[in-house]
């Protein structure tokens, strides 16, 4: 037989076996074996009728009807820094897929070659000074490739792919995450809007009553402790304003950041009314329970689980023998007449077995597959954590609805309240006092119902968040804006992968 047939029988036979077996436990999405029993029982408080379906959730804001939160959301989106870094993880964990992909083929690659060139000058005899020449040059490529009798690097891959679907998950909980808080902070900003604006009719209300003690003290028709009880009042709601001022640029100043800008004033939200939305009602119902398992956050912790469970194949494999295959071409030759070029080839198995380890790669074994039980564990208190969300931001829906009612006729008391004893006040019928405590009644009132108005706006977008509404297979301007695609293709041959989509995920 040929050395040529002799070394594409080697090769088939060395293919055939290399598809032998794959080391390792398969993939097994852990199991959560509460959830199919639990149901928060909150579900059907808000409404007893069904609304829109789960896949609505993408875009859960736009019940909120609200033109400037779209915008808000939208712009973020294009430049939230996280965002981008989410992305950019996606396109990192890529790349490393890459790499274990690569890993299948030949891992020794070499190629060779040399040229010298040799004078020389005899210093003795009759050919003393006489000057000679030698050029000799010589190439080689050499390859090593070992087989993959035991699925090292196709559980490698499997690790690696896993770990980049993790990453896509991982930049779907980006966007989650991000609507979710564009959304609270623009709210919050309203919240405090409301409130300034509260705070300024309070005080405008209590300095009527200061011109009223103090008409009637200078008449003589009244004390001035009258005025200094209203002057005091009234100062103190004045007070109030800077602080609610403070955090509404403090809330003003992390919108800025979640929309990748300085801080300062932004002019999408400057013209906007103080007024908070009357939303419709939460259909709790219309979310199952196990709709929690298509968060993006648990979806991550699960592919993590399959990376790890692929670990523990790549680190058995090294229990067993390595049989590789090696070849090998040169060329080398001289420019002396009396000898000839030669061209030389070679090929053949290795085998190499690492017997004497001192037990380091068994625990190397142990090692991953504490840290698969680690990452299951991981899996399930995940799950833990988004059911407590979700039942968490369910009851502050149920409960800040249910109070929005009573503090609407709390305040409308109030107000009725205060009309009365300033009038009797201001008839001689009964003392400042009521008057007095009218007015806090009436702030305290106000107060309440604004800030329980900003509580269930703010926990309606918790619970779009607790059940993982929010967010919308990524593009490749998702991932990374142009203008930064075209800076990296210029440092970098990306070989069109920051041009490519993302693959589907089936969960």
């Amino acid at each position: 037989m040929s050395p040529v047939c002799r070394a594409a029988v080697i090769a088939a036979v060395v293919l055939c076996l290399q598809a032998c077996t794959s080391l390792g436990p398969d993939y097994e999405e852990p199991s959560v074996a509460w959830l199919d029993a639990w149901e928060t029982d909150l579900y059907g408080q808000a409404a007893s009728v069904s609304a829109a379906p789960a896949e609505d959730l993408s875009f859960w804001w736009q019940a909120f009807n609200d033109s400037t939160l779209n915008q808000l959301i939208e712009l973020a989106r294009q430049e939230n820094p996280t965002l981008r870094i989410a992305g950019l993880a996606v396109l990192e964990s890529r790349a490393l897929l890459g790499i274990a992909t690569g890993s299948q083929y030949p891992q020794v690659q070499q190629a060779n070659g040399s040229w010298a060139r040799v004078d020389s000058w005899p210093t003795e005899g009759d050919n003393s000074g006489d000057h000679t020449q030698l050029n000799s040059y010589s190439a080689g490529f050499d390859i090593g490739w070992e087989m993959d009798f035991w699925g090292r690097w196709r559980r490698g891959v499997e690790s690696a792919d896993a770990a980049f679907f993790a990453s896509v998950s991982n930049q779907q909980n980006a966007q989650l995450l991000l609507a979710a808080q564009v959304a609270e902070a623009y709210y919050a900003y309203l919240t405090a809007a409301r409130q300034i604006e509260i705070a300024r009719e309070n005080a405008a209300l209590q300095q009527r009553s200061l011109e009223i003690t103090t008409r009637l003290f200078e008449s003589g028709q009244s004390a001035e402790l009258d005025v200094q009880q209203a002057r005091t009042q009234y100062l103190a709601t004045l007070a109030s304003i800077p602080e609610l001022e403070i955090s509404q640029r403090q809330i003003e100043n992390a919108l800025a950041v979640l929309l990748g800008r300085a801080p300062g004033d932004l002019p999408e939200i400057a013209g906007v009314a103080p007024t908070l939305p009357a939303l419709n009602p939460v259909f709790i119902d219309a979310f199952p329970a196990r709709l929690l398992l298509r968060r993006p956050d648990i979806r991550t912790a699960a592919w993590r689980v399959a990376a790890q469970s692929a670990q523990i194949g790549v680190a058995r494999a090294d229990l067993y023998p390595s049989i590789s295959l090696f070849g090998t071409i040169g060329w080398s030759g001289n420019s002396l007449d009396a000898t000839t070029d030669t061209l030389s080839t070679g090929i053949g198995p290795a085998f190499t077995w690492n017997l004497f380890n001192y037990g380091r790669i068994e625990n190397n074994v142990r090692l991953q597959d504490a840290r698969l039980q680690q990452a299951i564990e991981r899996y399930q208190l995940a799950v833990l954590a988004a059911a407590a969300e979700i039942d968490s931001a369910a009851i502050s829906v149920v409960k800040t609805k249910e109070q929005q009612a009573m503090l609407a006729d709390a305040l409308s008391a109030a107000e009725r309240a205060l009309t009365l004893s300033t009038k009797r006040y201001q008839e001689g019928y009964s003392d400042f006092q009521r008057v007095l405590t009218a007015q806090q009644s009436r702030a305290a009132r106000s107060a309440s119902y604004v800030a329980n108005q900003g509580a269930h706006i703010s926990s309606v977008i918790a619970f779009y968040k607790a059940v993982g509404g929010g967010w919308r297979p990524a593009t490749k301007d998702d991932l990374v804006p142009e203008a930064i695609r075209e800076v990296m293709n210029a440092r970098t041959d990306w070989d069109g992968m920051l041009e490519s989509s993302l693959p589907v995920v089936q969960e």
